[in-house]
């Protein structure tokens, strides 16, 4: 005979150090549930207590694909993290990182806890920017009045218009590597991410840079300044700077 399935769990939002667990009144969990703190050593971990039938593996699993259930998921789980990095150094967790009761809490704590220690050491007193840099697409050609008459003609144009394309590229380039430079230079840390589609942040054009940035809290006033200076007047690209955000980027477990 098999002991019954726990109907309950622990959903772990992030891990903490030095919170008052007042700031916790008040604020949104997952299910309607109530925030609470569990401590090891001088760590703390943000959870709340999560029915199994919802957040079960085959349960959650299905709810991952209902897009109404996860971006309400991840709207709670963003306003938990964000109401406590904004008062203490915070290493946020994964989406949906479940512990069975508080003993699992403390024993990924435990696991984790130098891990924990490095990225809470390295994000205090600091707040991530996202920069992006898009190359603006070129004003359309205005078309010759005469029609092309030979094949020489046409692909006369073809080469043209690519070797113009290219240009642009290696420009856009070149600023997208001279806006990086001047901005670690105000970062605690840094890091390269994918390309989006650029009209994800209201763009057209080519994104030639998508970068994250970690910036002490003394510097966040030279750092938006710097993005918008380093963004006016260039036709070629838009420079799109964003935050201060809780450090995501920074701030995450690989094991979590």
């Amino acid at each position: 005979m098999t002991d019954a399935a726990p109907a309950t769990a622990r959903y772990l939002y992030a891990v903490c150090r030095g919170l008052d667990a007042s700031v916790l009144t008040g604020v949104a969990a997952m299910c309607g549930g109530r925030l609470e703190l569990v401590e090891h050593r001088d760590l703390l971990a943000v959870v709340s207590t999560v029915p199994m039938a919802e957040f079960g593996e085959e349960p959650l699993r299905r709810h991952l694909e209902d897009i109404g259930w996860l971006e309400d998921t991840v709207r709670i789980h963003d306003d938990v993290v964000r109401t406590v990095a904004s008062r203490v150094p915070t290493a946020p967790m994964r989406l949906a990182t479940i512990c069975f009761d508080d003993d699992a809490v403390r024993a990924r704590l435990r696991e984790w806890y130098v891990d924990l220690l490095h990225v809470l050491d390295r994000i205090e007193g600091c707040a991530e920017w996202s920069v992006k840099v898009v190359s603006l697409p070129a004003e359309e050609a205005v078309e010759e009045r005469e029609p092309v008459l030979t094949g020489a003609d046409y692909l006369r144009r073809k080469k043209a218009q690519a070797e113009q394309r290219s240009t642009r590229e290696e420009s856009a380039a070149e600023v997208a590597r001279d806006v990086h430079e001047a901005l670690v230079l105000l970062s605690r840390a840094s890091r390269m991410l994918p390309a989006q589609d650029p009209r994800l942040s209201g763009h057209r054009g080519t994104m030639v840079l998508n970068a994250a940035y970690l910036v002490p809290e003394e510097e966040q006033a030279a750092f938006a300044a710097l993005v918008e200076r380093l963004g006016a007047g260039d036709a070629r690209v838009v420079v799109d700077g964003r935050g201060p955000w809780p450090p995501y980027s920074f701030a995450m477990l690989e094991a979590s």
